[in-house]
């Protein structure tokens, strides 16, 4: 993002584990083999509300509101 001709990056990181096996039918890409650290589901057997909740992206997403707040 800019603003006044300056950058600003909010980066969302979720630390896990990739499993050995595939899990799940939901999601994309990474989401049947990624169980984040202090789950149980990897991202495929989560809810997209559950997942949303918790991924990199709703993490640097926060960030960004939480600067706009600002």
């Amino acid at each position: 993002m800019y603003l006044d001709s300056k950058e600003y990056v909010f980066e969302g990181i979720i630390e896990g584990q990739i499993t050995e096996d595939l899990q799940g039918e939901k999601g994309f890409g990474y989401d049947p083999v990624f169980l984040p650290d202090g789950y149980s589901k990897t991202f495929a057997e989560m809810s997209e509300a559950e997942k949303n909740a918790i991924s990199h992206r709703a993490i640097a997403v926060g960030k960004l509101v939480e600067f706009l707040k600002k």
